[in-house]
């Protein structure tokens, strides 16, 4: 009985300690690549800067610069950019 106690106690430690926070940050991330919008800044995966051109269902049509512009998977964005400016 002292060891299923303990297995159940070691998994709500996992639990709380490495698959929570790991869920609620895949969460916030889900949500805001569902919140970018065309104009917004982003950095990619490789740490490329760009802007959104145009928002599609799995990509996203980004500059690069005024002139090229390419199609993004949406799993390759890493974060939103935010001017430390």
């Amino acid at each position: 009985m002292e060891s299923i106690i303990m297995m159940v106690g070691l998994f709500a430690i996992m639990y709380f300690i490495i698959i929570r926070p790991q869920q609620k940050q895949a969460k916030e991330h889900k949500e805001m690549l569902e919140a970018l919008v065309k104009g917004d800044k982003i950095v990619t995966n490789g740490g490329l800067i760009v802007d959104i051109a145009k928002v599609d269902e799995n990509f996203y049509t980004v500059k690069l610069d005024k002139d090229t512009q390419v199609r993004l998977a949406k799993d390759a964005v890493a974060r939103k950019y935010e001017d430390e400016a």
